[in-house]
C-alpha cells in the first residue's frame, strides 16, 4: 500500500522544526492517525522524541551516507503499518555536501525522492512581509520539490501574523498555521543538541501540550490533505547486516545512539540483541558472539562508569574471544583513560591504545567515508563504509600507526583526513558512527 508523506523542513536551523513536528505527531496520534516519523541526515535524539510522540521507531533517511537500495529498504520501514509518514529535516532544507543529484545528504534530496511536500517553517521574529521573500526563494531553488504550505513560529502578536500572511498572500503560499512566541515550548538542552528523550522529565506532559498548541494553531485537516507521495516497500535485504548472531548491545543513558535502521537489519537477518546496561555494572553476556558500545554520554557518567568493577572485568575477558566494537562514546570507554569535563581522568576498559578528553574540547563534525584495513566484525578488509562523526571529544594519544588503525578516511568530498579510530586483537572503535 502507498503511504504518503511531509517533509517538515524550515530555511535554516534553529527555525523550530522539532517542536512543530512533535506538534504536529502528537497532535495527530491522538486523533487515531497512524502517523510514523523519520528524521533526515545523521541524528539520534530528535527520532527519539519522534518516537516518544508516536509510540513507534523513526528511521534516519540519508540520501548521501546510504546506498539508495539501503535508502528506499529504510523509508520502507518508516512507512511500515503507517497512514502517513512525518518526516523532519535537518539544518537549513537545501544545506548538504557538494554531490551528485539526488545525493546531496539534504532533506531536499528526501522530499523528491519520495514526492514528500514540504511544509516549510518560518521563524518570524524579526521580520514580517520579508518572511514571504525567504518562503518563496525555498520553493523556488530546486523544481524537484513542492512547498505545501507555510507554518509561522514565534509569532510575536495578531498584527504580526496579518503582516506576515499578507506577505506570504502576495507570493501564493498558503499559511497552514502559526505559533506564537513561547519560551516555554523549548526544550531542554545540552552539548549535542537536544538532552535525550529519555532523560526529559514529564515528556508526555511535554507532548500533550505541543499537541493542545497543534490543535489550536495548525490546520492539521489541510495538513494531512497536502500528504501526498510514496514509501517503498520493506526490503530487508538492503540494510546493515549484524556482526554477529547474538548481539550484546550496551544501552543505558551513557550508551543509546544505536540507529533504529541498523537495529531493524540486524534483527532482519536473524540477530537477536541482547541490551546490558555499564551504568548498572552489567557485564556483556558471556553467551553472545559479539559485543556493541554505541555512542550516548559517558563523559557524563565517566566515574560511575570506572567504578563498575563487574562491567569491564566482564568486558575484558568477552574481548579476549570475541569480537567487541565501540562507536565514539563506546570507543571513548573502550580506551586507556576519559577526562570529563572537570579534568578528573578516569580509567576505562584499557583494550584500545587511546586516551580521550572531554575538557579538551573541539568540535569534529562531518560525515567520514572509511576504508577498512583488516577484517572485523564491520567487514573485511577494503570494505567502504560511510559513518559520521558529531563529537567535541579529543583523542589526547599520538594517531594510530596503519598497523593499529581501524580505517583510512576521507571527508564527504574525499579530502584525505588520514588514519582513524584503533583495532587491538578482537577489539576496534572509532569516533564515527557507521550509517550504511
Amino acid at each position: 500500500m502507498t503511504v504518503p508523506g511531509l517533509l517538515v523542513a524550515a530555511p535554516r536551523s534553529s527555525s523550530g522544526k522539532t517542536t512543530v513536528t512533535l506538534a504536529l505527531m502528537r497532535a495527530l496520534s491522538r486523533r487515531g492517525i497512524a502517523v510514523r516519523g523519520a528524521k533526515c541526515g545523521p541524528d539520534y535524539i530528535d527520532p527519539a522524541f519522534h518516537a516518544a510522540a508516536t509510540g513507534y521507531p523513526s528511521f534516519n533517511l540519508d540520501s548521501f551516507a546510504m546506498p539508495e537500495p539501503m535508502l528506499d529498504a529504510v523509508a520502507g520501514l518508516a512507512g511500515t503499518d503507517a497512514d502517513l509518514v512525518v518526516a523532519e529535516g535537518s539544518m537549513g532544507l537545501f544545506d548538504g555536501i557538494v554531490a551528485g543529484a539526488g545525493r546531496t545528504g539534504a532533506n531536499a534530496d528526501i522530499a523528491a525522492r519520495y514526492g514528500w511536500p514540504v511544509l516549510l517553517v518560518l521563524d518570524v521574529s524579526g521580520a514580517a512581509q520579508s518572511a514571504a521573500a525567504v518562503a518563496l526563494g525555498c520553493s523556488l531553488y530546486d523544481p524537484r520539490i513542492r512547498i505545501a504550505g507555510v507554518v509561522l513560529n514565534k509569532v510575536a502578536s495578531p498584527r504580526h501574523r496579518r503582516l506576515v500572511e499578507a506577505g506570504l498572500a502576495k507570493v501564493g503560499l498558503p499559511v497552514l498555521g502559526a505559533l506564537m512566541r513561547d519560551a516555554g515550548l523549548t526544550l531542554p538542552e545540552r552539548h549535542l543538541g537536544l538532552v535525550q528523550a529519555r532523560e526529559t522529565s514529564d515528556l508526555d506532559a511535554r507532548l500533550d501540550r505541543l499537541a493542545d498548541l497543534a490543535e489550536a494553531g495548525l490546520d492539521l485537516d489541510a495538513i494531512v490533505a497536502a500528504a501526498s507521495g510514496t514509501t517503498p516497500p520493506r526490503r530487508a535485504g538492503a540494510l546493515p547486516h549484524p556482526p554477529g548472531q547474538r548481539i550484546a548491545v550496551a544501552s543505558d543513558a551513557a550508551f543509546s545512539f544505536l540507529y533504529p535502521h541498523m537495529a531493524a537489519g540486524w534483527r532482519a537477518l536473524g540477530a537477536e540483541l541482547v541490551p546490558f546496561s555499564p551504568l548498572a555494572d552489567e557485564a556483556p553476556p558471556a553467551d553472545c558472539d559479539a559485543a556493541w558500545l554505541p555512542g550516548g554520554y559517558p563523559e557524563l557518567h565517566a566515574g560511575r562508569l570506572a567504578e563498575a568493577a563487574t562491567f569491564l572485568a566482564g568486558l575484558r575477558a568477552f574481548a579476549r574471544e570475541k569480537p567487541v566494537h565501540g562507536e565514539c562514546g563506546g570507543y571513548m570507554v573502550l580506551g586507556e583513560s576519559l577526562e570529563d569535563a572537570e579534568g578528573i581522568t578516569h580509567a576505562m576498559a584499557g583494550l584500545l591504545p587511546v586516551a580521550t578528553s572531554y575538557r579538551t574540547r573541539k568540535l569534529h563534525l562531518g560525515y567520514r567515508v572509511a576504508t577498512l584495513l583488516a577484517d572485523g566484525p564491520l567487514g573485511g578488509a577494503g570494505t567502504r563504509l560511510v559513518g559520521h562523526e558529531f563529537h567535541y571529544a579529543s583523542e589526547r594519544t599520538p594517531a594510530p600507526e596503519e598497523a593499529a588503525a581501524l580505517a583510512r578516511v576521507t571527508d564527504a568530498e574525499g579530502v584525505a583526513l588520514g588514519l582513524a579510530g584503533h583495532r587491538l586483537g578482537r577489539v576496534t572503535g572509532s569516533f564515527f558512527h557507521l550509517i550504511g
